[in-house]
């Protein structure tokens, strides 16, 4: 296998493509970086188009190679090569470019829909995909946020995103939330009840505000999480049927929307725990 020095090689320049969400959309591909990604990618069956690496990694991993496909598109590359085709500041030896396709379907029969609205922190979405993973949602629905397949969500995400099926709704023009009204009235006339996170200083505005604690958790939820700056859309708040809040201390206006969501997302988790408990 040859190994390639030069910056202007086509594949080098495929990587690089990849970092943009535009290329990604239109290639069908996305890109992770780095060993933990690659072998949860593998772990859940992300279908592999090409692999990058240097002699280095290929030294101490081998192993990893030996689960690829045989006919797999792998590459030799030097250090400088890598580092200068991906974002990652100081890669540790391996990127692949994998397919969207395979990423998890999206499941006919949801109970647990945790619904984003316009979140813009790379970082907050990818935690929100490991909790949501691990409060068992069944599926994110994405309303103008960060792209998920950025390469900061894929590393927040710890390979969570590999597991959690999502759906994404675009805008047909800027802050217009008619598509995701839609998805959310779909779902309240499938039986959903619709919860808002809202920070507990707006208690004065909305007298029906309560503690997330005092709702029926174990009813079929879209919970939905706001903006970072101003929160669930006015037009989204309004379709709320249950709007819910984290109480604490006076000194802190709201929490950061990925802490917020821990409590709000474990909380059905734990009602249906005890709900089959108590059965």
């Amino acid at each position: 296998m040859e190994l390639i020095t030069s910056r202007k090689n086509g594949l080098v320049k495929r990587l690089r493509e990849l970092s943009n969400s535009k290329a990604r959309k239109e290639s069908g591909n996305f890109l992770i970086e780095g060993t933990h990604l690659l072998v949860e990618a593998l772990n859940n069956k992300i279908r592999i188009d090409a692999i990058f690496f240097t002699p280095q990694w290929r030294q101490k991993h081998e192993y990893i190679l030996n689960l690829l496909p045989e006919a797999l598109n792998a590459n030799l590359v030097s250090q400088d090569v890598l580092q200068a085709s991906i974002t990652t500041v100081n890669p540790d030896g391996v990127a692949a470019i994998c397919n969207i396709s395979s990423l998890p379907l999206v499941q006919k029969n949801c109970d647990f829909i945790l619904a984003l609205d316009r979140l813009q922190d790379p970082g907050n979405l990818g935690t929100l995909f490991r909790t949501a993973l691990a409060a068992e949602v069944d599926l994110i629905l994405l309303s103008s946020t960060v792209d998920p397949l950025s390469q900061k969500v894929l590393r927040s995400s710890a390979g969570a995103i590999f597991r959690m099926p999502f759906e994404r709704v675009f805008p047909t023009r800027n802050d217009d939330v008619a598509p995701f009204l839609e998805k959310l009235q779909i779902a309240a006339n499938n039986g959903f009840q619709i919860v808002g996170s809202f920070p507990p200083n707006e208690s004065d505005i909305h007298r029906d505000l309560f503690p997330y604690w005092e709702i029926n958790w174990t009813l079929k939820t879209v919970l939905i999480l706001g903006n970072e700056g101003s929160g669930i859309h006015p037009t989204i708040k309004a379709c709320c049927t249950h709007r819910v809040t984290l109480p604490h201390s006076i000194y802190v206006d709201s929490l950061n929307v990925s802490s917020a969501a821990v409590p709000l997302l474990l909380e059905r988790h734990r009602a249906k725990m005890t709900s089959k408990i108590h059965k």
